[in-house]
């Protein structure tokens, strides 16, 4: 079974699917440890980034767990359908998170794992990932939200091959196919995903937050709206964020800007 563990050092949280002998499949008390640590996050103003990865070297995560997916399909109604709507929606607390969510992936990654990573702002990968949607290998359609997240993310014909074939991405791939960010050996993986949290430490938490509020606005919003939107929310956080002015004064003062730690869930 599957437990999440999770910590805070230095504005970063680090989330771990702890089941490496199922590895680090999910279930419904994997889906109450990540809820926990995106309550945590939540209430966190300090935290410039979460980083989420798999226990040991060779998962990220599989997705559901065998055991579990049994129960599933025995009653899909009283407990497939359900698990898929709460997995909907700790995605969508992922995506929603005031902070860029990174996933680290340290190994094989399919299906549910594969949609968990679709769901990060950021991924850095090993070289050795393997990485691949295999649900219609199993004779199903994906249940969530890769095939929404996939297309937007990787392009139509992309998404198509990764969803309909039997195909599977390695690290390089990732990057090349622009689902990853970048890709290092395994054993350089800590080292590449550390360069990445060195560039989002002390930025200012409200810039993060908004600007990842607007660039997820645009799943949903004409450009014309999404343009009024980013206006709307450029002149509310100058009448209700104080800071907003730091990096200015610091940049003309020749200094180091210093940010506090505002909540910005308010702003909408």
């Amino acid at each position: 079974m599957t437990a999440v563990r999770y910590g805070v050092e230095n504005q970063v949280m680090t989330v771990v699917l702890d089941g490496p002998a199922s590895l680090n499949s999910l279930t419904p008390q994997a889906l109450d440890g990540l809820d926990a640590a995106l309550d945590a996050a939540e209430g966190d103003h300090t935290l410039r980034a979460v980083v989420v990865t798999g226990a040991g070297e060779r998962a990220f995560s599989v997705g559901m767990d065998i055991d579990f997916l049994g129960s599933c399909f025995d009653d899909p109604q009283g407990t497939f359908l359900p698990f898929l709507r709460r997995y909907h929606g700790v995605l969508a607390r992922i995506e929603d998170l005031g902070v860029p969510v990174v996933a680290r992936v340290n190994g094989l990654a399919r299906a549910g794992g594969f949609e968990l990573i679709l769901a990060c702002d950021l991924v850095v990968a090993a070289d050795e990932a393997r990485v691949g949607d295999i649900h219609v290998e199993f004779g199903m359609p994906p249940g969530g939200g890769s095939s929404q997240r996939a297309p937007r993310k990787l392009g139509d014909q992309r998404a198509r091959a990764l969803m309909l074939t039997p195909l599977w991405l390695d690290g390089p791939r990732m990057v090349e196919w622009g689902l990853a960010f970048a890709s290092a050996p395994r054993a350089d993986l800590d080292a590449e995903v550390e360069k990445l949290l060195a560039l989002l430490r002390g930025r200012s938490r409200p810039a993060l937050a908004i600007t990842k509020r607007l660039m997820n606005a645009t799943r949903s919003l004409t450009l014309e709206e999404g343009l009024r939107y980013e206006r709307e929310m450029f002149s509310r956080l100058h009448e209700e964020v104080g800071e907003v002015a730091e990096g200015y004064r610091a940049f003309v003062a020749k200094r180091d800007p210093v940010w506090g730690d505002v909540d910005v869930r308010h702003l909408g």
